[in-house]
């Protein structure tokens, strides 16, 4: 492993971020495109009839702008168009991908309050489920996070060099490090209380279920299930593709600080965590289709009307046997 490390203290190279992770970049890069596409074309042939439908349509274009993202850091990482792609890399297609995760992350926070409200507190009327409500909601958020990551694009603008290889933080002019600093901590608090969010609508959901169950078993508790197993996927998504990346984003942002007294050792380190979680939060765009599948009885008609012949009258057996 040390032939494939490199000199350089500013290089956190290894055989893992060099030769590891750009195939499986390749995979699941190609997986979510097919994946996004399929959902983009059903989703985008359906009505906008309720809140659920106008999240999950946001979500499947934020899944489809980072996987965008995904072929200019493939070909950075194999070192494919030189410094200056991994300049483009630092000041774009990077700013890209993290504020399409953190778009996803949002809306799949308004996707459980959504079910939330839907199932523990049906008899209110709740903006939250209307489609007007949900369309100014999503263009908010697009706009406040395309408002904070704009400056990581304007600061970063230190001149690349081609002799040698550097982290994006230093592209940053000061200002800018302070910035990253910043947004990075925000993101983490925002990340964290989505997740809060999604434990609380999930527990609510739970408990309501179980009463349901207790109280009256038919068709009402059955409801509750389905809803109950489509958030409980929504937060094993969650979990699994977010929650390692942000446990060391902190400590990883804080290392990156002109400041940070981090040895290397300790800085390479990070950095190999630091991308291998990220890796399993880019995999989201791989889990979202399954969450489409669970959540929105529409998008799983329309997904298995498609299906030929016999296959398909199977398949939409079983899709009204969940949708009932």
């Amino acid at each position: 492993n040390s032939s494939h490390l490199s000199t350089n203290q500013s290089d956190f190279s290894s055989v893992f971020t060099q030769d590891v992770l750009p195939p499986l970049y390749f995979l699941i890069g190609l997986a979510g495109t097919v994946l996004n596409g399929a959902a983009a074309c059903i989703f985008f042939r359906v009505p906008s009839d309720s809140g659920l439908v106008v999240y999950l349509k946001n979500m499947v274009v934020a899944d489809l702008l980072m996987v965008a993202t995904f072929p200019f850091r493939l070909a950075a990482r194999l070192g494919v168009g030189g410094w200056r792609l991994h300049v483009v890399m630092c000041r774009y297609t990077a700013v890209l991908f993290h504020s399409s995760m953190y778009v996803g992350i949002l809306f799949m926070g308004f996707i459980s309050l959504e079910r939330y409200v839907k199932i523990v507190r049906p008899a209110a009327s709740h903006l939250l489920q209307t489609v007007a409500f949900a369309r100014v909601l999503a263009l908010l958020t697009w706009t406040f996070l395309l408002l904070c990551v704009l400056p990581n694009v304007l600061l970063t603008g230190a001149p690349g060099r081609q002799e040698t290889w550097r982290p994006c933080v230093e592209l940053k002019t000061p200002l800018g490090v302070q910035w990253h600093r910043v947004s990075s901590l925000f993101s983490v608090g925002l990340f964290w209380a989505t997740l809060l969010l999604l434990l609380f609508c999930y527990s609510s959901i739970a408990c309501r279920v179980y009463r349901s169950y207790r109280r009256v078993r038919h068709s009402n508790s059955a409801a509750c299930r389905r809803s109950n197993r489509s958030i409980a996927s929504l937060l094993a998504v969650f979990a699994l593709c977010f929650v390692p990346y942000h446990v060391c984003r902190v400590p990883y942002t804080l290392s990156q600080m002109p400041a940070a007294n981090f040895s290397w050792s300790s800085r390479f380190l990070l950095y190999q965590i630091k991308e291998g979680t990220l890796f399993l939060s880019a995999l989201n765009v791989c889990l979202d289709p399954v969450v489409y599948f669970l959540m929105c009885g529409t998008f799983r008609e329309s997904l298995l009307r498609k299906l030929p012949g016999p296959e398909r009258g199977r398949s939409l057996t079983t899709a009204q046997s969940l949708s009932n």
